[in-house]
């Protein structure tokens, strides 16, 4: 048996940070994924008796003898599948202890938590079967786009999808979509990866990359809402690792210093969310209507984009960026936590083809990484083996 599941990654449209202080933020899913395949072996096979995990893109294997999985984590195997379940006290000991035995590259040793996820959800979900489970992916890692998110999310719909909590249509031709309650389950266990991965995840990570599209959240709350009109960005990766918590505590302590003008800052960041996602909702019956939305939404992202600098958050890279995309009067913005990481340009419709070689051309040369992604796509699928 063979099943893929991809799941997207995420970008912030608008309120990071401001959100940490009760703004409203925008996330959308974009159409770069992470591919996970789960082959269950025939009883016959060699194979039989072993888990394997394989990480493609930086060419890792690691396995574990079923028995020893069974071993460490005896009491895995009377969880239901229908039921999330955290990986805490002596759960989190015994997976710690099956990754360690894998003596994972000191250079890679960030990967030990996302091992660590697989383990749990695949335990969780599967028990002790033995199975080849292979990931892609199309995201960079550590650069805010969602990349630890998306793969918890195809990860559980890879494991769900053969599961007895999943109704899917085995001989379906093509990505199969969930149902609405399979998509909730999937999303909890998907949170209960993140929370092993990041201690303490907000959940809007994977809750964009479940259910694609777009959420717009405040203090907590979230709310799905979906885009009336296509959009395009440039995603450029600087490649600068940031430190999240030190950006998210400097922008805490500016606003001890200097509260007042802070919480105008806020109050802004808000009222650019709120006004976005209602320009993201609205219908363009006609090309006009589409180019004034577009002109609108980079107005938006502008004006975002300076209240970062205000709170703190931009970079001398990220600054590069807004530069080298002003030259060719394009609107651009961090998304995440900033100090590096990742910026985004609207590519407009009637942008053409020609410009944006040339601004990724540009680009490039300063040592960046550049993609090009629709927003507001698809959530979690899957595709049996026989189907594409």
């Amino acid at each position: 048996m063979e099943v893929t599941a991809r799941a997207p990654g995420k970008i912030i449209l608008s309120g990071e940070h401001a959100v940490v202080h009760g703004s409203t933020a925008v996330a959308a899913s974009i159409n770069l994924y992470t591919y996970i395949t789960l082959r269950i072996p025939p009883p016959s096979a060699e194979t039989n008796d072993t888990l394997i995990l394989q990480l493609k893109d930086i060419g890792l294997e690691f396995s574990w003898p079923i028995g020893r999985i069974k071993e460490a984590l005896p009491e895995s195997n009377g969880l239901d599948s229908s039921t999330p379940a955290t990986c805490s006290g002596k759960f989190a000991e015994s997976i710690s202890a099956l990754v360690e035995e894998q003596n994972i590259p000191e250079a890679k040793l960030a990967l030990a938590s996302g091992v660590s996820a697989f383990l749990w959800l695949y335990t969780c979900i599967q028990g002790f079967k033995p199975a080849t489970v292979i990931i892609t992916s199309e995201l960079p890692l550590g650069s805010g786009l969602g990349s630890s998110a998306a793969i918890c999310v195809a990860l559980s719909a890879a494991f769900l999808a053969f599961s007895k909590s999943s109704s899917l249509d085995k001989g379906h031709q093509g990505w199969l979509d969930f149902g609405e309650n399979e998509l909730e389950l999937l999303n909890k266990w998907a949170f209960e990866g993140e929370k092993i991965i990041h201690g303490k995840p907000s959940g809007i990570d994977n809750t964009v990359s479940t259910y694609g599209n777009m959420i717009k959240f405040k203090s907590g709350g979230l709310t799905r809402i979906k885009s009336a009109v296509p959009l395009r960005m440039l995603i450029t990766n600087t490649k600068v690792g940031r430190n999240t918590k030190a950006l998210v505590a400097g922008v805490s302590e500016r606003t001890l210093r200097h509260p007042d003008a802070m919480t105008s800052v806020f109050n802004a960041v808000d009222s650019i969310s709120k006004e976005l996602s209602t320009i993201i909702q609205a219908p363009a019956p006609d090309d006009i209507s589409v180019t004034e939305k577009e002109e609108k939404i980079g107005e938006l992202m502008e004006m975002n984009q300076g209240l970062l600098q205000c709170m703190g958050v931009s970079h001398a890279s990220i600054e590069t960026v807004l530069r080298t995309t002003l030259k060719f009067k394009l609107t651009s913005k961090l998304t995440g936590a900033g100090g590096g990481g990742c910026v985004l340009t609207l590519l407009p419709t009637l942008l053409s083809g020609t410009v944006v070689d040339k601004v990724i051309a540009e680009l490039e040369t300063c040592g960046f990484q550049c993609l090009i992604a629709g927003i507001g796509g698809k959530g979690a699928q899957v595709s049996f083996c026989g189907s594409s």
